[in-house]
């Protein structure tokens, strides 16, 4: 059953509506610009909060055509918060805007509440990612592969999926949760958003 991201946050809008009002008292949406202000972290704030709870931030570039030697650096950096696992050494990535805010994301419902993995063809963890409505595809499904850049670090070419909020986590993390495994640790004990059910 391919059950989008979006639907998940309309059962868990519906879900919170019937509990207590919890909808029914919240202040009515500030305008774009404001609310970008209220939910953007300060980078050094996000950065320690990251180093806090056990990460490390790794600065990170988007590159096109990561399949090959010749990498394509396109505009743009985005600051990721790694958390490495003392017991088997796997690794889990997210956006730190998304690790820092209290307000729900895409990206951190899709990691809670766990849709179904569907079927597609390819890369299972980049299949998943786009049927929850996302994407981590660099230039499409053209073979030149793509994603958030780090020379240094072990993944140098990181596979983050990106919701049209603009919420990312790492596209494996997302969809090894979803099978019930953990990777790096578990993000709802990081993450600032507490999901309320």
């Amino acid at each position: 059953m391919k059950l989008s991201i979006l639907a998940i946050v309309a059962m868990a809008i519906t879900a919170l509506a019937g509990c207590g009002g919890i909808l029914a008292n919240a202040s009515p949406p500030a305008s774009a610009g404001t609310a970008a202000l209220q939910t953007a972290p300060a980078p050094d704030a996000a950065g320690a909060y990251c180093k806090q709870t056990g990460g490390e931030v790794e600065h990170r570039h988007p590159v096109y055509g990561s399949n090959s030697s010749n990498l394509l650096f396109l505009a743009g950096e985005r600051n990721f918060c790694q958390y490495t696992s003392k017991k088997d050494g796997s690794r889990i990535h997210i956006l730190l805007e998304t690790l820092y805010t209290t307000k729900p994301s895409l990206a951190a419902l899709a990691y809670i509440l766990k849709p179904p993995i569907g079927s597609c063809n390819g890369n299972p963890a980049s299949c998943y990612c786009s049927l929850l409505g996302g994407s981590d595809q660099f230039g499409g499904t053209s073979g030149a592969g793509g994603g958030w850049y780090d020379k240094n670090s072990i993944d140098q070419t990181l596979e983050a999926c990106i919701f049209p909020d603009m919420s990312s986590i790492d596209s494996w993390g997302l969809a090894y949760h979803a099978e019930g495994t953990i990777r790096g640790i578990n993000l709802q004990k990081v993450m600032r958003y507490k999901y309320p059910g």
